[in-house]
């Protein structure tokens, strides 16, 4: 997987746009973090992710999932692109865009992808 197909599979989702934090290429939703990719190592960052379950990633694909200390009480985990997942990164981009798009947005395109 590349960040380019992150971006794709985020960019089906109204109120995402495409943006930097820190300087790198990231995934926003109403100006709130949707994902970010860190260029020196080619990892994503993915939120929303409790502490059980990103043990739980990491258990079973500790080539892929890890988190770093600075990031331990927030609930994040990083993934290497490279051997992610696609069906478990889109899995978790797309629980932090519905936990953060408009109440609108979700419906409506719920609705749209059940026609």
């Amino acid at each position: 997987m590349l960040w380019n197909d992150a971006v794709t599979l985020a960019m089906k989702w109204p109120e995402v746009s495409e943006a930097t934090s820190y300087g790198e290429p990231s995934l926003k939703i109403r100006k709130r973090l949707l994902a970010r990719h860190r260029l020196d190592d080619d990892t994503i960052v993915l939120l929303d992710v409790p502490a059980e379950e990103r043990a739980h990633l990491i258990e079973i694909m500790p080539e892929v999932f890890f988190c770093e200390p600075h990031y331990h009480g927030h609930e994040i985990v990083l993934a290497y692109l490279e051997h992610a997942p696609v069906d478990v990164i889109e899995r978790l981009l797309e629980r932090r865009w519905r936990n953060s798009a408009s109440k609108r947005s979700v419906t409506n395109f719920k609705n749209r992808t059940a026609q």
